[in-house]
C-alpha cells in the first residue's frame, strides 16, 4: 500500500504527567510545564534538543478550558527554538498531537518533538457547572460551527450523543447493562492502584446500577471524569531515541482513517469511525490483534471502550458484551488488561494522552502496584463520534 510508513522511523523517548486535580490549584501553564519538563528529563533530554513541538487541539482554543494551553505558549514559557510546531482541532481526535509530530520527524523537519494535552475543565466547571456543555458552544465565535444543529433538538450534552449509540447497540447485538457495568467497574478496580487516580474507593455492581440515569442507558458511571491535568511525551527519531535513556516504544503502527461525514449523528451508530481507524492501523503491521499485551482505550463514556474493542479486532464485532462479561478477560491478570490507571471514568479525563502515557509506562514496566505482566505489544485509541486515532506500540 505504501513504499515507506512514517511512522516506523519514530519512537516514544520518555513521558511525563502533572498532578491530576479536581481541581488543582496550579495554573494551566503550571501543570503543562510540570508535565513537559519531566517528560524531557525522562527522555534524557535537555530543553535545547526539542525542535518540535505539538498537541491537539491548540492555540484555537487557547484559554478555554477544553484546551488552556497551546503550542505558542508553551514554546515561550520554555524558551524552546524549533524547526517546526504546530495543533489545530482538525485531524484525527485526541492523538493527532502525537500522529501530526510523528509525520514531521518522518519528514525530517524535527529529531524530538516534544507532544502535550492539557485540560482544565475541572477548575471550569467548580466556577460554571456548564463549562462544558453543547449549549455553551452555541453562542459567540462558535456559532457557526456544527454544534448549532444540534442543540435545537436537546442535544445538551455529548452524552446524548453517546446514549444513542449505546441503544443502537443494545437493540442490534442484545447488549446489557450488566455487561457494559464491567467497563465501569474495572477501571475503578484498576484506579485503586493508581495514586493520582481521581476516584480511588471501591464500587461494586450494585453501587453502578443505582447511580443516577442521565441519557438512557448511560448513567452517571458511565460518564468520565473532569480534571485538571497536564500530559506530554517526547517523540524522537529512531536513531535518537536509541541514545537515550530508555528502551524505545516504536510506533508501530497508526490509524486515523476517518471515511464518514464528520457529523456526530450521521455515522454508523454502532462503529462510529473507529472501524475505519482500525481498519487502516492493521493494514500497516505484520502483527494482528493477538498479539497485543494491554489495551488503552477512550472510555470517555462507557460505551465507547466497548466500540472500540470491537473495531481494533479485540473481539468480534457485536460481541464486546460477551467479551467483557464478568470483567475476568479486561481484569489486570486476565487475557487483555483494560485502561490500567483507571481509564477516564475514574482516573480522570485526561483526554486522550493520557492512554499513552500508560501504555508506556506498563511496557517500560513502571506500573508498581497496578503492573501487568511483561508484554511487548499495546494498543491506544482515543476519540469517538466521527473523530478517533489509533497507536500500535511495541518495545523490542
Amino acid at each position: 500500500m505504501f513504499d515507506r510508513l512514517f511512522e516506523k522511523d519514530v519512537a516514544i523517548a520518555g513521558m511525563g504527567q502533572s498532578e491530576v486535580g479536581r481541581p488543582s490549584s496550579k495554573s494551566a501553564m503550571r501543570l503543562t510545564v510540570d508535565a513537559c519538563l519531566e517528560a524531557i528529563a525522562d527522555a534524557g533530554l535537555e530543553r535545547s534538543a526539542i525542535d518540535g513541538v505539538a498537541c491537539w487541539p491548540g492555540d484555537n482554543n487557547n484559554g478555554d478550558s477544553f484546551s488552556p494551553v497551546g503550542p505558542n505558549a508553551l514554546k515561550s514559557a520554555l524558551g524552546l527554538n524549533v524547526n517546526w510546531y504546530g495543533g489545530g482541532y482538525e485531524g484525527p481526535g485526541p492523538l493527532a498531537g502525537v500522529i501530526n509530530g510523528a509525520m514531521a520527524i518522518a519528514a525530517g523537519l524535527c529529531r524530538h518533538v516534544l507532544v502535550f494535552r492539557t485540560i482544565t475543565e475541572s477548575s471550569a466547571r467548580a466556577k460554571n457547572k456548564a463549562a462544558s456543555a453543547l449549549t455553551n458552544k452555541t453562542v459567540g465565535r462558535d456559532t457557526s460551527y456544527f454544534w448549532q444543529w444540534y442543540t435545537p433538538f436537546n442535544v445538551l450534552s455529548a452524552i446524548n450523543f453517546m446514549a444513542m449509540y449505546a441503544q443502537r447497540h443494545f437493540h442490534d447485538y442484545g447488549t446489557k447493562p450488566e455487561q457494559l457495568a464491567q467497563i465501569a467497574l474495572t477501571c475503578r478496580r484498576n484506579a485503586m492502584l493508581n495514586p493520582k487516580a481521581v476516584f480511588r474507593s471501591p464500587m461494586t455492581i450494585d453501587d453502578y446500577f443505582g447511580s443516577r440515569m442521565i441519557s438512557s442507558p448511560l448513567r452517571m458511571l458511565d460518564c468520565d471524569v473532569h480534571c485538571d491535568a497536564s500530559t506530554a511525551l517526547v517523540l524522537s527519531r529512531i536513531d535518537a531515541a536509541k541514545d537515550g535513556p530508555n528502551p524505545p516504544i516504536r510506533i508501530e503502527a497508526i490509524g486515523a482513517a476517518l471515511d464518514q461525514p464528520w457529523s456526530w449523528d450521521q455515522i454508523s451508530l454502532t462503529g462510529m469511525v473507529a472501524h475505519d481507524v482500525g481498519r487502516m492501523m492493521w493494514s500497516r503491521t505484520d502483527l494482528k490483534p493477538a498479539d497485543v499485551g494491554s489495551a488503552q482505550l477512550y472510555d470517555g463514556f462507557s460505551i465507547l471502550t466497548m466500540i472500540w474493542l470491537e473495531a481494533l479486532g479485540l473481539c468480534p464485532r457485536g460481541e464486546s458484551g460477551p467479551f467483557v462479561e464478568g470483567g475476568k478477560r479486561i481484569a489486570r491478570d486476565g487475557e487483555l488488561p483494560l485502561n490500567t490507571n483507571g481509564g477516564q471514568l475514574s482516573g480522570g479525563r485526561t483526554h486522550g494522552l493520557g492512554y499513552v502515557h500508560e501504555a508506556c509506562l506498563q511496557l517500560w514496566g513502571r506500573g508498581k502496584e497496578r503492573q501487568i505482566a511483561s508484554h511487548h505489544a499495546a494498543v491506544v485509541a482515543a476519540g469517538g463520534g466521527p473523530l478517533g486515532g489509533s497507536l500500535l506500540l511495541v518495545k523490542d
